[in-house]
């Protein structure tokens, strides 16, 4: 009975130790649901080909990716550069090790309030996502223009805060005069017919904002190997979707929003946040400058780009895929 007894807790050990190294070998990715994050969503798809099993968990701004990064319970998010530097200045161990995505942002009026340059905002209310790249690309457009902006009444122009959905909802219901919208949102108010385009917003230092992948430096110390198999899965969706936009298409118009957007509003939304690979310090460094001047994150001590952008785990996955 004793060895029995012995031999039982022995499988049962023997058991449960591996359901502990499967669940070691469990990636934890935070996503977006936006047109521009699909091949992100898509690595979960093909992951078992890549030798890896990916957890995906969606929030509503990348701000949520930081908190949850904080919290412990992602390896791996999705973001824009805005709310990476943000987390990285309130201290979260995390390094950028890609870009998946550029653009993904325009101003849109509605066509009965005569708005047709930055400067005609003046005296309007705008509404943008809080802790959003937009937001930061609305506040440098502004400083740019000579225009002062405040969430109350008083300045040149004020600021609605609201999520990403409830923008296009308040410009149909004219509740707002502009709004500095996300992809494939600001498309969906194009076609739809409630907006017009201003002007997409990459005249600011920044440029074209470009989307962040990134990993916590546990993950990419400790769990190497890994986080090498996730940068080659992630490299694979992202040519898959570069080359083959049909795949494309399907996968973020019926997996992602089953249906809820158009093959014209996903070609749009593409149009204006192709996806992409690279990043560098350098646009990093650009993007922390433009927050720090403009007070978003109420950085004070801003991270150096150089420190935290590590780009070579991206190189070796293009290179073994014959990617240039």
């Amino acid at each position: 009975m004793m060895k029995k007894t012995l031999l039982g807790l022995c499988v049962a050990l023997s058991l449960s130790s591996g359901l502990v190294s499967a669940a070691d070998d469990v990636i934890r990715l935070g996503n977006l649901k936006l047109a521009h994050f699909g091949a992100i969503s898509y690595i979960k798809e093909i992951g078992p080909k890549c030798g890896i099993k990916v957890e995906e968990s969606t929030f509503a701004k990348g701000l949520d990716v930081m908190q949850a990064m904080i919290a412990g319970e992602l390896d791996v998010g999705a973001t824009a550069s805005e709310a990476a530097v943000s987390g990285r200045a309130k201290g979260i161990p995390i390094y950028i090790v890609a870009g998946f995505a550029k653009g993904g942002a325009r101003l849109v009026a509605r066509a009965d309030v005569g708005i047709k340059t930055v400067k005609d905002l003046k005296g309007k209310k705008v509404g943008v996502t809080r802790g959003s790249i937009q937001e930061l690309l609305l506040s440098a457009e502004l400083a740019q223009n000579g225009l002062s902006s405040a969430d109350a009444p008083g300045k040149d122009v004020q600021i609605i805060y609201l999520s990403y959905p409830d923008l296009n909802q308040a410009l149909l219901g004219k509740n707002l005069d502009a709004i500095m919208q996300t992809e494939p949102q600001a498309s969906q108010a194009l076609n739809k017919g409630f907006g017009i385009e201003i002007l997409k917003p990459y005249d600011t230092p920044i440029g074209s904002p470009i989307r962040t992948l990134v990993m916590t430096e546990k993950f990419y110390k400790e769990r190497r190997p890994l986080a090498e198999k996730f940068m080659r899965c992630f490299v694979e969706a992202t040519k898959t979707f570069i080359d083959n936009p049909a795949v494309a298409e399907k996968f973020v118009t019926q997996t992602l929003f089953k249906g809820q957007i158009t093959s014209d509003d996903f070609n749009d939304a593409i149009g204006n946040s192709p996806y992409s690979y690279d990043i560098t310090p350098a646009h990093i460094q650009v993007t922390t400058d433009v927050m720090f001047k403009q007070g978003i994150g109420k950085m004070t001590n801003p991270p150096v780009a150089t420190d935290w952008v590590k780009t070579d785990l991206l190189d070796a996955a293009k290179k073994s895929l014959k990617i240039k």
